[in-house]
């Protein structure tokens, strides 16, 4: 049970009512009583509960009204209706429109407890905490937890921490399975820094093919080797004044770590084929899934970087470590989806969020934004039901290719790099490549590459 969880009693009956508040009241809860739905709304609006516990028949709006009321404005706050006139169908058909629970009167006391419990288990507050213990509604709360939905102690901890260490230029290192939202709170931390109005810029070390990524880094002079038809200014002076985010760092060349240690150390970058290093101010958090320690043994890992990396490290837990995060994030992702795919989606039906909130999942936060997304694109009701979530539940957590799929994916992506680099210039991209000019042309022409679309605009206009 939740201690001091806000449950909202509503009942025109005066003694059911401080029946009702004392009952829950001695079990720990924090009790709000209304006689009416409108009431009952007022009250929502100033001091949002977690739970509603109303009576069907009440003067005016009655219960069934005033949970479409509640679920238009507060689709993830769970009711639980009470009627002394209950009957199968109608248990149903509430069931069905999305209430969390029906009770016939006389009911037991401690059914209702238990029900409250489980709805409390799915439910979440309107706003999530902040890391200070605030509701994350102001704007300078909303400003740096942009995107960062919780409810959880472990999440509350974490961003109590990665507030402090923004106030800090202090080098962080985030670890954390694949999907917890590594980047998400690399933003967060640039947002609460004094770094703020600087840029943040974000690169996967994993995803640049190594020969590109020294370019990508620390930039090039033009002539610096074959293909550098023009000066690139690398993404560390991209940053320069702001916070460079390096994903996958433990997937750096060992060539390039000592570069980047020597930007660390002395704080200056020298682009490729350079003969002065140029000042530089970056604020550097990197981000891995990878042991670390277990890499520097294995000769992969330079240990005097990972300690100018890992000055402070900060540990996202797998989405199965903060399950009570889970309805909030489904509800916050439906939000975005819903307006994504223009569908009038309010939420999850109780037993499809009970499945979500019960589920394993592998792939963290970014599987269970999938799961969503896939609901709500085939969804034609206002309430997603199970079905479509256990159909989404039961594809791969990993997308799986075929080697032939996956050899494409690599080659396309490895050209578009070599044009983005040459700027176009196929001759210098097909020597840097190792293939003939008409190999080359034959893979651009098979992935529909066009090199003009890589030049830059002075140079398409020194060829007219």
């Amino acid at each position: 049970m939740t201690a001091g969880a806000h449950v909202l009693v509503v009942d025109d009956d005066e003694d059911i009512l401080r029946l009702l508040s004392m009952r829950l009241l001695a079990r720990g809860f924090r009790i709000t009583a209304a006689g009416s739905a409108e009431e009952a709304l007022a009250h929502i609006a100033v001091d949002p509960p977690r739970v509603v516990v109303s009576d069907v028949r009440l003067p005016g709006r009655d219960g069934l009204a005033l949970f479409e009321e509640i679920r238009t404005t507060r689709p993830t706050l769970p009711v639980i209706l009470l009627t002394a006139h209950g009957s199968i169908p109608d248990a149903v058909d509430a069931t069905s429109r999305g209430v969390f629970g029906y009770l016939t009167k006389p009911f037991d006391s401690q059914v209702l407890l238990e029900k409250i419990d489980q709805a409390l288990q799915l439910s979440a507050p309107e706003l999530p905490v902040s890391a200070s213990g605030t509701a994350a509604g102001s704007a300078q709360a909303d400003e740096w937890l942009a995107g960062i939905v919780f409810r959880s102690t472990q999440m509350a901890e974490l961003l109590a921490e990665a507030r402090m260490v923004a106030a800090s230029d202090a080098s962080v290192l985030i670890r954390g399975e694949s999907g917890t939202g590594k980047e998400v709170l690399a933003r967060a931390i640039h947002r609460a820094s004094p770094r703020a109005k600087g840029p943040f810029v974000a690169i996967n070390c994993g995803a640049i093919p190594e020969q590109l990524l020294e370019s990508e880094l620390f930039g090039h002079l033009k002539g610096a080797f074959t293909g550098a038809g023009n000066n690139r200014v690398g993404l560390i002076q991209a940053a320069n004044g702001g916070t460079l985010f390096l994903d996958e760092i433990g997937d750096m060349p060992l060539s390039l770590q000592v570069k980047l240690l020597r930007v660390l150390q002395e704080r200056v970058v020298r682009p490729v084929g350079a003969t002065r290093a140029e000042p530089v101010d970056v604020r550097l958090v990197s981000a891995t899934h990878r042991d670390l320690d277990a890499a520097m043994a294995e000769g992969q890992f330079r240990e005097d970087l990972y300690y100018r990396l890992d000055v402070v490290s900060l540990t996202l837990p797998r989405l199965e470590e903060r399950r009570e995060d889970i309805p909030l994030l489904a509800a916050h992702f439906v939000q975005l989806l819903a307006a994504k795919y223009g569908k009038p989606i309010t939420g999850f039906a109780p037993d499809a969020l009970e499945a979500l909130a019960t589920a394993a999942w592998p792939g963290n936060v970014r599987q269970l934004y999938n799961v969503v997304e896939q609901s709500c694109a085939l969804n034609s009701t206002p309430l997603i039901p199970l079905s479509l979530v256990q159909r989404a539940l039961r594809l791969p957590t990993m997308e799986a290719l075929s080697y032939a799929e996956a050899k494409q994916r690599f080659e396309r992506n490895y050209l578009v790099q070599l044009l983005k680099l040459t700027d176009g210039n196929v001759a210098d991209a097909a020597r840097i490549a190792d293939r003939n000019r008409t190999e080359f042309y034959r893979l651009l022409q098979k992935y529909d590459l066009t090199p003009a679309m890589f030049r830059s605009e002075s140079e398409a206009l020194g060829e007219r």
